[in-house]
């Protein structure tokens, strides 16, 4: 981290670094970077939709399949998870057809009617979000259900049995019963999520590369392009990994916080 820090404070192209004068001037840089501000923006578009339906799928997934009534319990959890260890080129050539001009989306929505023509999904800076959002709900909503299914375990079912026998229904038993009792998960799972979302690159880089015109690119995809790509430029590419550690550091207090200030 040291090292890193210090090679935020130099400018250069390639192995020619040399300090910055001013020393801030790499960050000074940042707040006039038009591209990483538009970056910044799509990471949090992605963060403020897809987390929170993510993490509530995952907990009401997580509740049906806890369902001691449920029959194949094995197959239906096996099947919700087994998308996170799809690999991300399978994963994402599988939605790049799917939402390609003549792909199965296009042609199942013109089919009932919900579309005249042919939608560019991933050529729209609005739509190429949507399918970067759903991909990462496809994708990681089995995952976090699995946490929210180990947790129900040590859930005191004399409390939602009580909670029957007063009336509630199942809704209030899930929401003012079951929940409370999951708060330290639910916390745990938000600041895994923020964090990778955070970080959000094979998504950004394989199904939109990015585009259109940077419009779905997130911070970590610009900081590979800004290292590796065209003119690497490992100081400022250093600035922008600081800055995504600043907000992976501030999102995880917070939300500690607000774990802590509920009990």
């Amino acid at each position: 981290m040291l090292q890193a820090l210090l090679l935020s404070l130099q400018t250069g192209r390639g192995s020619r670094l040399t300090w910055a004068d001013p020393f801030w001037s790499n960050y000074e840089r940042l707040l006039q970077d038009e591209i990483f501000k538009l970056t910044l923006q799509n990471t949090f578009v992605y963060l403020i939709i897809q987390v929170p339906v993510m993490l509530i799928l995952a907990l009401i997934l997580a509740n049906l399949l806890n369902d001691r009534r449920l029959k194949f319990k094995a197959l239906w959890r096996t099947a919700i998870f087994l998308p996170c260890a799809v690999s991300l080129v399978s994963y994402s050539l599988v939605f790049r057809t799917m939402f390609s001009n003549d792909g199965f989306i296009n042609d199942m929505l013109m089919g009932v009617g919900l579309l005249d023509g042919p939608v560019n999904w991933l050529g729209n800076a609005d739509t190429a979000r949507f399918v970067i959002i759903l991909g990462l709900i496809w994708r990681w909503t089995g995952y976090n259900m699995v946490f929210y299914l180990a947790a129900l375990q040590n859930v005191d079912h004399s409390s939602i049995e009580a909670a029957r026998m007063d009336g509630a229904n199942a809704f209030q038993v899930f929401w003012h019963v079951t929940v409370p009792q999951l708060k330290p998960m639910i916390v745990l799972t938000a600041i895994l999520s923020t964090n990778g979302t955070l970080q959000l690159f094979d998504e950004s880089w394989a199904l939109t590369r990015g585009g259109p015109a940077y419009m779905t690119m997130s911070m970590s995809h610009y900081l590979y392009e800004v290292s590796f790509l065209k003119n690497p430029n490992f100081g400022y590419a250093a600035a922008i990994s600081y800055v995504i550690l600043i907000l992976v550091a501030v999102l995880a207090l917070i939300q500690l916080r607000i774990g802590d200030r509920r009990d």
